[in-house]
This record gives structure tokens, C-alpha cells and sequence, in this order.
């Protein structure tokens, strides 16, 4: 797996800089991604869903650190019922997508459950690999068109 450099990071923080604006990224920021969004179909994922673990992954900073965010914070963010986001979640824990860990404070009960994204990280490694692979071979093609010195096909115009 490719780690990037200190160097590399900050080059890409800048970048979105750029596109969000200073004042808009050191408000906070959120990684998800991006074959997650694209393949949500395939994983089973509708805009709701997406919601939802956007608001689970904005708590997710490091990865032993599970993100515990409570239902009513989020159900409040995307303006919809508590209930409605509690089976939501259940719903994509039954998928497999992602696992709730109860929490429990001897002074203070129950607390919000932390969450897991194995699940969804196992489910989409296929279809990153997939789009990796697929572009590698646009850039193999690229190059080899670039260097050819004939045209594929050979045959003489008429």
C-alpha cells in the first residue's frame, strides 16, 4: 500500500485549500471514500445511507478511535427522525456494512454506541481494486498509443 509523504499530504490539503477555501477547511473536514460514493448502489447504499456514514466518518479521525457519534446528533443534522436513523444503521449492520459497539459509563449507564466500518471497507476493496486496475491500463494505453508508430487497425482506406 502506498503511504504518502508528509510532503504529499500537505500538498493535498493545500489543493483543497484551494478549491474550499482556508476558512472552510480548518472549520473541519471529512474523508470518505470516493468508490464509496460511486459504487453506493452496488454496496446497497442509497443517499440516506451515504448521509449517514458521511456524519459517522466526520468523528472518525484515527483508526483505532472508533467515531461514536448519538443518533440524535445526527438525526438532527440531516433533519430527520431519531428513529429513522436508528434503522438506518441496523439496516446496514444487518448488511454487514458496519458494526455498533455498545458503551457503557459505571457512573453515567449507557452511552452512544461506537461504530464500525469493517464491513463496508471489506465490501468496497473489490470495487476500488476494480477502478485501480482500471486505471493503470488507461495510462499503460495511453502510453502505448503515444509511442506506437502504426495505427491498430492496418487495413488501407478504399
Amino acid at each position: 500500500m502506498e503511504k504518502l509523504t508528509k510532503k504529499e499530504v500537505q500538498e493535498r490539503f493545500s489543493q483543497n485549500e484551494k478549491k474550499w477555501s482556508p476558512i472552510l477547511m480548518k472549520a473541519g473536514w471529512t474523508v470518505l471514500p470516493s468508490v464509496i460514493l460511486e459504487r453506493q448502489q452496488a454496496l446497497g447504499l442509497d443517499a440516506l445511507d451515504i448521509n449517514i456514514l458521511l456524519h459517522l466518518a466526520k468523528y472518525w479521525w484515527y483508526s483505532d478511535n472508533p467515531p461514536r457519534p448519538s443518533k440524535q446528533a445526527i438525526a438532527e443534522c440531516i433533519g430527520v427522525d431519531k428513529s429513522t436513523v436508528r434503522r438506518r444503521i441496523a439496516q446496514m449492520e444487518k448488511d454487514g456494512l458496519i458494526s455498533r459497539q455498545a458503551r457503557y459509563d459505571k457512573k453515567y449507564g449507557q452511552q452512544s454506541n461506537s461504530y464500525l466500518f469493517d464491513g463496508l471497507i471489506k465490501s468496497a476493496m473489490p470495487f476500488a481494486k476494480e477502478f485501480i486496475e482500471a486505471r493503470e491500463q488507461q495510462k499503460n494505453d495511453a502510453s502505448e498509443r503515444r509511442t506506437r508508430k502504426r495505427p491498430l487497425n492496418n487495413s488501407k482506406e478504399e
